[in-house]
C-alpha cells in the first residue's frame, strides 16, 4: 500500500465511495422503517401518468403531502418506478449521488480544490439525500450548464437548463449563461430543440392532450404552494422573506419586493460586460446563481440547502486564499448553523425556538451572497487575474473529463 493509497483507492475515490454509501445507507434505513414518503411521490407520478390521473390531486392512500413537479418527470422517475420498490429506491439515490459527483468532476477544479468540495458540501449533500429529495440531481444540472457553455456544448448545456427547468424550475437560471456563450444562436436553437423534445417525451407514457392539460394544473399548484409556505411552523420558507416575517412576526410581509430587490442585485453585476472574459468573474456568477434561487425562494427547505452551499463553497474555493480568517469564520457558520442547525446534532432546545423559528439556517448563507454580489459589482477580476484565472488558462483545450484519480 502506497502512502496514497488505501486498500487500493485514493481519497479523492474514497469521497465517491462515502458519497453513495450515503445514498445506499437512506435506502436501507427508510425502506426497512417505510418512512420514503417522498420516493413514494415520485414513484407514484409515474403509475398516475401512465393511467393519466391527475398529477397534482390528493392520494392519502399512496402517500402523504402532495406532488410538485413537472409534468415531465413522470418519465424521468420511470426506470426507478419499473423496478421493484427497494430497487427502485436504491437506483434513485444512487442516481442523484452520481448526478452532483459527476458535475463536481467536471468542474475545471485541481483534484484538490474537487477534494475539499466534496468534503464541505457532504453535510448538506447527506441532509437532501435523507429526505430523498432531486436537490443533488438539480445542483449537477446548474453546475453542468455552466461547464458545458465553458467548453461550448451550448447543445448539451440547453438539455440540462430545459429538463431542469420544467421539472423543478431552479435550473432556469442557467439562462444566465447565455450571456458567456460564444455560441449564441446555437444555445438559442437547442433550447427550442430541447424545449420540443421535453414537452413530447412523457406522451410516450400517456396522451397528449393529458400532458398538455398537466402544464397549467402544474402551475397552479406551484402558485397555491407559494402560500402554503408561509407560515410559521412551516418547515419552508427558509428564505430572505421567511427570514423577515419570523423575525419581525408579520406573517403577511409580501413576496414580490424582496424577489424584485434580489433579481436586480443579481442582474447588476451582469451589466459589466468587461469583466466576461475574467473565468473568475464567470464562476462567481455560478456561485451566485445558485445561491440566489434558494434564498428568494419560499420553497427553499432544509434539504434544498446543498444547491446554495455548492455556490457558497465554490465562492470560497476560487479565492486566492480560500481559507483567510473571514472565510473560516463564514465556513464554520455555514458548516454548523447551515448544515447542522437543523439536524439532531442541534439540541432541541435550542433547534426548535430559535434556529427553526427564525429561519436561521439561511442567516451564513444570505450574508454571503451579499458579499458575492458586492465583488461581483466593484471588483475589477480582469485586471486582477487570479490564481483560478491563471489555473482556467490551464484546462483550456483539454478534455475535463479526466480520471477520478
Amino acid at each position: 500500500m502506497s502512502n496514497k493509497r488505501v486498500l487500493y483507492l485514493n481519497g479523492y475515490q474514497w469521497l465517491w465511495v462515502l458519497y453513495i454509501a450515503v445514498a445506499a445507507y437512506t435506502t436501507l434505513f427508510k425502506y426497512t422503517r417505510n418512512i420514503d414518503n417522498n420516493y413514494k411521490i415520485f414513484r407514484a407520478s409515474y403509475y398516475h401518468a401512465r393511467e393519466e390521473k391527475t398529477l397534482y390531486g390528493f392520494y392519502p392512500l399512496e402517500y402523504g403531502d402532495e406532488y410538485f413537479y413537472g409534468p415531465v418527470f413522470p418519465a424521468i422517475i420511470a426506470p426507478s418506478a419499473l423496478l421493484p420498490h427497494g430497487w427502485g429506491f436504491l437506483l434513485w439515490e444512487v442516481a442523484n449521488a452520481i448526478a452532483i459527483l459527476m458535475a463536481i468532476h467536471l468542474l475545471p477544479f485541481t483534484q484538490r480544490q474537487k477534494n475539499q468540495l466534496l468534503l464541505l458540501c457532504a453535510i448538506e449533500y447527506a441532509n437532501s439525500i435523507f429526505y430523498m429529495q432531486f436537490n443533488p440531481a438539480i445542483t449537477a444540472m446548474i453546475l453542468l450548464s455552466f461547464i458545458l457553455v465553458e467548453r461550448g456544448r451550448e447543445q448539451w448545456a440547453t438539455l440540462f437548463i430545459v429538463l431542469g427547468t420544467l421539472i423543478k424550475l431552479y435550473p432556469i437560471i442557467g439562462l444566465t449563461f447565455f450571456l458567456f456563450s460564444k455560441n449564441k444562436g446555437r444555445f438559442v436553437l437547442w433550447s427550442a430543440i430541447w424545449s420540443v423534445v421535453f414537452l413530447a417525451l412523457p406522451m410516450l407514457i400517456s396522451s397528449p392532450a393529458y400532458v398538455l392539460n398537466s402544464y397549467p394544473q402544474w402551475l397552479s399548484a406551484l402558485h397555491g404552494k407559494v402560500g402554503l409556505n408561509a407560515y410559521f411552523d412551516s418547515p419552508q420558507d427558509i428564505c430572505v422573506m421567511g427570514v423577515v416575517r419570523r423575525v419581525t412576526g408579520n406573517i403577511n410581509i409580501p413576496n414580490p419586493p424582496f424577489i424584485a430587490a434580489g433579481a436586480l442585485l443579481f442582474l447588476l453585476p451582469l451589466l459589466r460586460f468587461s469583466q466576461y472574459k475574467s473565468f473568475k468573474y464567470r464562476i462567481q456568477t455560478l456561485a451566485s446563481a445558485l445561491i440566489f434561487i434558494v434564498i428568494f425562494s419560499t420553497g427553499a427547505e432544509h434539504p434544498t440547502y446543498i444547491i446554495a452551499v455548492t455556490g457558497v463553497f465554490i465562492w470560497m474555493l476560487i479565492q486566492d486564499k480560500p481559507y483567510s480568517t473571514t472565510n473560516i469564520i463564514f465556513l464554520v457558520l455555514v458548516l454548523v448553523i447551515t448544515g447542522l442547525g437543523l439536524t439532531d446534532a442541534v439540541p432541541k432546545f435550542i433547534r426548535q425556538p430559535y434556529i427553526a423559528r427564525y429561519s436561521i439556517k439561511a442567516w451564513p448563507v444570505i450574508i454571503i451572497w451579499g458579499k458575492i454580489v458586492y465583488e461581483l459589482l466593484f471588483n475589477d477580476f480582469v485586471k486582477q487575474k487570479s490564481k483560478i484565472d491563471q489555473q482556467f488558462d490551464r484546462f483550456k483545450g483539454k478534455d475535463w473529463l479526466m480520471k477520478i484519480s
